[in-house]
């Protein structure tokens, strides 16, 4: 998933990076490398909360504007980043965050949802995001499908668990709610 998501920000960068004058050109390339890095990694602090339902409501794709609360939290994180990491002005570093990240996210989330797109999909972004690629993340997926409909968190009664189920349950009471019909409390 870095890899996509480098990939957008090199082809939307331009514009708020390269041709902007208060980024020194010798530190382009750092500046965009370091987006990436930054948003990758504030999406997964935020997938890995407590809180599923920020990250559900950012795939979505809903409300992907300056003023979400989710973007400001990653536009902030970038800023500081590339202001402490690589010497930008604070004042350029959050004007330049600002006005790339919404676009970066909203180019990511509609490549994870179009089906059309196979560079990227939802369930490989939420793995990446969440560890997924992990022996430990794979057997709990496992023991969640082959067990969850059981438990009820099959919530659309498609018989399989997934990313709408989450949706669902997040709107029932969350992530604690999911794990106490799992572990039956």
């Amino acid at each position: 998933m870095l890899e996509q998501l480098t990939k957008i920000v090199q082809e939307l960068g331009q514009d708020a990076v390269v041709k902007n004058d208060a980024i020194p050109n010798d530190k382009n390339e750092a500046v965009l490398e370091e987006t990436s890095n930054s948003i990758f990694s504030s999406l997964k602090d935020i997938a890995n909360g407590t809180d599923f339902s920020e990250i559900v409501g950012l795939l979505q794709g809903k409300d992907i504007e300056k003023s979400n609360p989710t973007i400001q939290k990653i536009s902030s994180a970038v800023s500081n980043s590339l202001s402490q990491k690589l010497g930008i002005d604070a004042t350029t570093a959050s004007s330049t965050a600002a006005s790339m990240i919404p676009k970066i996210l909203s180019s990511l989330i509609g490549k994870a949802n179009n089906p059309k797109d196979t560079s990227i999909n939802l369930s490989g972004l939420l793995d990446s995001l969440t560890g997924g690629d992990s022996p430990m993340h794979a057997s709990i997926m496992d023991a969640i499908d082959t067990y969850g409909v059981h438990f009820g968190l099959d919530q659309n009664s498609d018989g399989k668990i997934d990313f709408e189920d989450a949706k669902e349950l997040t709107k029932k009471g969350g992530l604690g709610a999911m794990l106490g019909k799992l572990f039956g409390r």
